[in-house]
């Protein structure tokens, strides 16, 4: 295998509609000429306008594959996706930072699905804070960080909290004045990153998309802020690329 690009590896479900999910990681890792692997956390039953089931993938055979990839490659970066309780985030994050601890690791915390399907549910506030420290990202929206602890209601409150423990994307998809504006929030300091376009088509998998972006990027040794404005750049041309729920890729 060719050496020539840096290896990343998806840890996410599997969505049949190529929007989300592992299939939508590796075509935005293709666009970024970084070599994509994937593991599934699950098959769903779903197309981009409909989420009808979800399967999950038993944690053991996770582990196992998870402990193959990391002993045949070098991984730089590891993008995460859904997964169906803390505990199962925290042994695969664990495991990744014992095999290879300077590998770099985003979590899209894709709480629930686009249709209101119910997918993890924060109950050990501790835990996610363990989970945390291991972690270089976290990209939740708006209504997504607010479930990230359940007993506070502000999202200024919530952000400046976890942004200790793990820098994280407040996406602005959600955003209830600044649509489309991001926040990058450190354990000291933010950045605004603003849209360049105000007339996009939404789209199945965006978030998954920017996640994807943001690892392939930090894989090729971009800065983090970099890496996230270039993750963002190449995330509303997927927005852009036509009018329907499913995107184009390309850079």
């Amino acid at each position: 295998m060719s050496t020539n690009r840096p290896f990343v590896l998806s840890i996410a479900g599997f969505d049949p509609s190529a929007g989300a999910g592992v299939l939508a990681d590796i075509k935005t890792f293709e666009q970024h000429q970084v070599y994509g692997f994937a593991i599934n956390t699950a098959n769903t039953i779903q197309t981009e306008n409909e989420f009808v089931a979800i399967q999950w993938t038993d944690l053991d055979f996770v582990l196992q594959s998870v402990q193959k990839i990391f002993s045949s490659y070098d991984i730089k970066a590891v993008k995460i996706g859904i997964v169906p309780s803390l505990n199962y985030l925290k042994a695969v994050v664990f495991l990744i930072k014992k095999l290879s601890p300077k590998t770099k690791i985003v979590w899209d915390t894709v709480l629930k699905s686009t249709t209101e399907f119910d997918l993890l549910k924060i109950e050990n506030q501790n835990d996610l804070v363990a989970i945390l420290n291991e972690i270089d990202l976290i990209t939740p929206n708006y209504d997504e960080i607010l479930k990230l602890d359940s007993k506070e209601k502000s999202i200024e409150v919530i952000t400046e909290k976890l942004s200790k423990n793990c820098t994280i994307l407040l996406k602005g998809g959600h955003h209830p004045t600044e649509i489309g504006t991001d926040y990058l929030h450190t354990s000291n300091q933010f950045f605004r990153l603003e849209s360049k376009n105000a007339k996009i088509h939404p789209k199945h998998g965006s978030g998954c998309v920017l996640s994807a972006a943001i690892t392939a990027n930090l894989a090729l040794d971009q800065e983090l802020l970099t890496a996230c404005k270039n993750a963002k750049s190449y995330t509303e041309n997927f927005l852009l690329s036509n009018p329907t729920q499913i995107g184009y890729h390309y850079v």
